[in-house]
């Protein structure tokens, strides 16, 4: 399914929703542009993305931190932020684990 770059692309999986679905090549770019689309407006408003044998997107809020700078090796404060978090499912898991076992 992916490019020969090793990375998957929208492009990539507007092509598998073409084949796979039968969609023509529009109808299918626009399913995906839609699909994340959707996704990324539940993040935005701070919901969870929970998607059935895939994972979950969450938000996750970060406290104030001390860190260093790799260069001076001085301590400086990480300000308070939120992150995106990506959790897979077990199943994900597996199924990657298992492709990677086979190599």
């Amino acid at each position: 399914m992916s490019n020969n770059s090793g990375t998957v692309t929208r492009a990539d999986l507007a092509e598998s929703v073409y084949r796979e679905i039968g969609l023509s090549r529009s109808e299918s770019a626009a399913l995906v542009e839609s699909l994340i689309g959707h996704i990324s407006e539940a993040l935005q408003k701070g919901d969870h993305v929970k998607l059935a044998g895939f994972g979950t997107f969450s938000l996750r809020d970060k406290k104030e931190r001390m860190g260093r700078n790799p260069k001076t090796g001085e301590d400086v404060p990480i300000t308070p932020r939120r992150v995106l978090v990506f959790k897979p499912s077990q199943v994900l898991k597996e199924r990657v684990d298992s492709a990677l076992s086979k190599k």
